[in-house]
């Protein structure tokens, strides 16, 4: 009897593995037709950059809403740094031209963005180059006069780490430093502080997946991406980060009647954030803390009171800049709080 129960099992085994199998075969291959879950429209060289902000600059490509565009950037330096340079050989320079730094890929221009709308910029990938820099820039956080130091680094888009020194590991977080549309004005206007429009906000939270929200505030919005950094802290405080070339993929969506912004406002799985600057840290976080509750009012349903003791209950508030002439600072909020709408 128990010979016969044998048997049949093993049959019964015979007879569904091959199903188990061909259903194993088909779920791998709807992962692979699936794919990323986009397609690149456009791509853009490290040829293709400007480097400072405003309406005047002429678009490098135009698209339609929804465009996923692939860009390559250059680092911070725009090539006037190289691989294994020291920091007496960076002193030695005599041509070295800090009006040369943040080489931004773009603008692009986007047809149907408006004044008043919101640009939507979804960060697909984040990837760095083969190689990057640090150097410390003195009194630009710190008034102590530190010995000139400039390290370089061997890269690769699959290091997870960098070693610093013998027994001290840098996690690797890749993200844009630099991110912006044009401001309306026909200045040219430098790179360097953080603005309405974005630019250089620095912020290590804005990394792959990030999608990020700008006000649009001239035709075509005019978004432009660059400042490469492979890992760098909340503040940046001795002036750079790992500097690298890199390359992104981005997606851009208009958004009409979106709720007022002022300055860029930012998500990822997990998190909503607003961003705010200023000439300092204090009204750079009360202007944050303003924000996220016009946020909470108008995009949750509630009264200014209920959105200022939320922001008090669970508003994160965050240095992100304090070494490019304006201060940013951002205030998180926890969207594991909303509960799901039907």
């Amino acid at each position: 009897m128990k010979k016969q129960s044998l048997i049949i099992y093993s049959v019964s085994l015979l007879l569904i593995i091959p199903f188990i199998l061909s259903s194993c075969t088909v779920e791998e291959q709807k992962e692979e037709d699936a794919g990323p879950g986009y397609t690149i429209d456009h791509s853009l060289s490290r040829d293709q950059t400007h480097n400072k902000f405003s309406s005047q600059i002429e678009p490098v490509l135009t698209v339609d809403d929804g465009a996923v565009i692939e860009v390559y950037t250059e680092e911070a330096a725009d090539e006037q740094i190289s691989p294994g340079m020291t920091a007496a050989e960076f002193a030695a320079l005599e041509d070295y031209d800090p009006g040369l730094v943040h080489p931004l890929t773009g603008p692009v221009f986007v047809r149907g963005a408006m004044p008043g709308d919101i640009l939507q910029v979804k960060l697909h990938v984040v990837e760095i180059g083969e190689w990057g820099w640090t150097r410390i820039v003195n009194g630009i956080f710190l008034e102590e006069e530190f010995e000139p130091l400039l390290r370089t680094w061997e890269l690769s888009k699959d290091m997870q780490s960098v070693q610093f020194s013998e027994g001290i590991n840098v996690p690797l977080n890749p993200f844009a430093g630099v991110m912006g549309v044009a401001p309306d004005t026909e200045e040219m206007l430098s790179t360097i502080p953080p603005r309405a429009n974005g630019g250089n906000m620095d912020d290590p939270n804005m990394t792959e997946g990030t999608v990020l929200y700008f006000p649009v505030f001239v035709e075509g919005a005019l978004f432009s991406i660059g400042d490469m950094h492979a890992a760098q802290g909340a503040g940046e405080v001795c002036g750079t980060a790992i500097e690298v070339p890199g390359r992104v993929v981005y997606e851009l969506k208009v958004i009409k009647d979106g709720h007022d912004m002022k300055e860029p406002q930012y998500e990822t799985a997990t998190t909503y954030a607003v961003t705010a600057v200023a000439p300092t840290l204090d009204e750079a976080a009360r202007k944050a803390n303003t924000y996220m509750i016009d946020y909470l009012e108008e995009g949750h349903g509630l009264s200014r009171s209920e959105a200022f003791m939320l922001t008090s209950l669970t508003g994160d508030l965050r240095i992100a800049e304090v070494v490019d002439q304006n201060m940013m600072v951002t205030m998180h909020i926890d969207k594991g709080i909303f509960a799901r709408r039907n």
